[in-house]
C-alpha cells in the first residue's frame, strides 16, 4: 500500500537530502498531528513516523511528542522508530498506540539483543530497517545512526541474519534517491524481492510521481514509502492510492 512519511526534528517536520541533516527542508510550523489529520482525510490509513533527532541521537528522543502524537488519532495505524535503543522504548510506543515498530541501528550495532526481541514480540510488530548507501564496487553498504555513519556490512547478510528469527516486514531505503524526487532504484526492489519472496518489503526514496509508483509496484514490494512529494503536492494521496491499486 501506499505510506506516507513525516520526519520529526525538534517537533516539525523536515525532509533530508540523501540523509544530510545539513541539507533539511522544513515544511512550516505546523503541528506533525495536523499533517496526520490532513493524510488521513485523504485516504491514508496508515503513517510512516520517524524521530530523525532520536535517530542522530538516542539522547535527544521526542518520546514526549510522539505519544502524543500516537494518541491522538486512533483511525490511522502508524509505524514508528528513530532512536529505538531498549525494549522498554518499544514497549512504551507499542502502549501508545503504534502498530509497528521500525528497528535500524541497533539492528547492526547489536544483533544479538535485536534478535532476542524477535522473539519477545511478533516479527508482525517490528521492521527492520535497513538504509543503504552503494559503494564504487556496486556493494549495498548499510548505513547507521540517522544515515550519518556508513557500516561495515552488506545488506544481503543482514537480510540473511534476520531472516534465521522469522524476519517479515523489511523497509529499505536507497539514500541517494531520498528526498531527491529523482525515481525509486527499481532495480534495488527487484532483486530483493526475487531473493527474499517470504519477507514483504517497503520501499522508500525518489518516488515524484504517478509513473515512479507504476514502476515500483511491479518490482513486487508490498508497500512504499512517500515523503516529501506528498508534503510538496507533487501528487496526492487519493490517486496515488489509485495508482497502486490498479497498477
Amino acid at each position: 500500500m501506499i505510506i506516507p512519511a513525516l520526519d520529526i526534528i525538534n517537533g516539525n517536520v523536515v525532509r533530508l537530502n540523501q540523509g544530510r541533516y545539513e541539507m533539511q527542508y522544513n515544511y512550516g510550523n505546523q503541528s506533525p498531528l495536523l499533517w496526520i489529520q490532513k493524510y488521513l482525510n485523504q485516504g491514508a490509513n496508515t503513517i510512516h513516523l520517524i524521530d530523525l533527532s532520536g535517530a542522530r541521537n538516542p539522547h535527544k528522543c521526542q518520546t514526549s511528542l510522539l505519544i502524543k502524537i500516537l494518541k491522538y488519532n486512533k483511525l490511522i495505524k502508524i509505524q514508528i522508530g528513530g532512536g529505538i535503543r531498549t525494549l522498554t522504548d518499544i514497549e512504551t510506543l507499542l502502549n501508545a498506540g503504534a502498530n509497528k515498530i521500525i528497528i535500524g541501528s541497533m539492528a547492526i550495532t547489536h544483533p544479538h539483543i535485536v534478535k532476542e526481541w524477535f522473539k519477545h514480540f511478533s516479527a508482525n510488530i517490528l521492521i527492520l530497517a535497513l538504509d543503504i548507501r552503494i559503494n564504487s564496487e556496486k556493494k549495498y553498504i548499510i548505513s547507521i545512526n540517522g544515515w550519518q555513519k556508513n557500516s561495515n556490512f552488506e545488506l544481503k547478510d543482514i537480510i540473511e541474519l534476520y531472516n534465521t528469527v522469522g524476519v517479515k516486514y523489511v523497509l529499505c531505503t536507497d539514500i541517494s534517491r531520498d528526498g531527491t524526487l529523482s525515481g525509486s532504484n527499481v532495480t534495488l526492489y527487484q532483486d530483493l524481492c526475487s531473493t527474499w519472496p517470504n519477507i514483504s518489503f517497503q520501499a522508500s526514496g525518489g518516488i515524484s510521481n504517478l509513473e515512479d509508483i507504476k514502476k515500483i509496484k511491479n518490482s513486487g514490494v508490498k508497500d512504499v514509502i512517500i515523503g516529501r512529494a506528498f508534503l510538496e503536492k507533487k501528487i496526492t494521496i487519493s490517486k496515488a492510492i489509485q495508482c497502486w491499486q490498479n497498477a
